[in-house]
């Protein structure tokens, strides 16, 4: 009887601790979002255009959220380092991606993947659009973009990018392809190099970003002959989009979004994607963003999907026309 008693008392001592347990991991799953620290992976290094974006995003996200948000640097492998992190993280809204156009170039770019971007990635919100500035040094004979293409067709001339398969590459095969001219592709390791050797006159042509050329605006050492993307960049307006010069198909613009991993809760990925969206629009961070050259958004989900479903095929076909195939 008593040896009941205990085995009676020490299985009542059981179901208590585990409906205690119980009621805590049930406090703990209905805590509101954010209950944690978030990770903000930017897949470039540190100090660079999309670490600037992302740190900005970022600050005002964990004043908004009331949770910090660690931005980590985890460069790599053209971005896909830092993209694989994220596409195999925890669906849980608790580890984010800024991401740059590069996330639906390299599929087409290189055989092997670490991950599927249309089943790996659930977008949140579309931060900013970006467009590249065709330039050419002054020692070149063309102040527009006929007379430039007429220089090509008529000679040799040389254009330079941030490297094989960025998109300043994938611009200047479009050009190629497009205008029926021939241009020599001169890869550079990132913006610095190749802006410098455009200062200097030893590249003909290059597309470069409006924030790595921002500075170099007023130098009139280069000239701008036209712009990429659907609409004219507002700091000068004065340069046409290819479109206008008679070259449609331009119209692909860069971007910056926020994703998170496959299949995170829909919940989660709403709340994320309003809270980014208002800030954007706050006017110090739409005047910060546009300083930088970009043109500021903040979109739904769906929004950067249709971005991301529109943009794929138009990037992999340039890829494709060009033969272009990266290890």
């Amino acid at each position: 009887m008593q040896q009941s008693r205990r085995n009676w008392l020490a299985q009542a001592g059981t179901l208590a601790g585990a409906a205690v347990l119980g009621s805590a991991g049930t406090a703990l799953a209905q805590q509101p979002y954010p209950s944690k620290p978030i990770r903000m992976i930017v897949p470039y290094p540190a100090g660079g255009g999309t670490d600037t974006v992302g740190r900005l995003i970022g600050q005002r996200l964990a004043e908004s959220l009331g949770q910090p948000v660690v931005v980590e640097n985890k460069p790599g492998a053209s971005g896909m380092l830092g993209n694989d992190m994220v596409a195999k993280a925890p669906a849980d809204g608790y580890t984010i991606l800024l991401a740059i156009t590069a996330l639906i170039q390299s599929p087409s770019l290189y055989k092997r993947m670490p991950y599927d971007v249309a089943r790996d990635f659930t977008p949140v919100s579309l931060i900013a659009k970006s467009s590249d500035l065709f330039v050419v040094p002054n020692r070149v004979p063309a102040n527009n973009l006929r007379e430039f293409l007429a220089l090509a067709k008529a000679g040799k001339l040389s254009y330079g990018s941030y490297g094989n398969g960025t998109s300043s590459h994938l611009h200047g095969e479009l050009l190629k392809q497009q205008a029926g001219i021939e241009l020599t592709h001169i890869p550079y390791k990132g913006a610095a190099p190749l802006i410098s050797d455009l200062l200097g006159g030893q590249v003909d042509s290059a597309f470069v970003d409006v924030t790595s050329a921002n500075a170099h605006l007023t130098s009139n050492k280069f000239k701008i002959l036209g712009i990429t993307g659907s609409q004219r960049y507002k700091a000068l307006p004065n340069v046409q989009t290819f479109t206008e010069l008679g070259l449609p198909g331009f119209e692909p613009n860069g971007w910056f979004g926020l994703f998170l991993p496959g299949g995170a809760p829909k919940d989660v990925t709403a709340k994320l994607a309003a809270e980014t969206a208002r800030i954007v629009r706050l006017p110090e961070v739409t005047q910060k963003l546009a300083g930088m050259g970009l043109q500021p958004v903040g979109s739904t989900p769906q929004e950067l999907a249709t971005v991301v479903s529109g943009d794929t095929p138009k990037w992999a076909k340039i890829v494709r026309d060009a033969n272009i195939q990266l290890d």
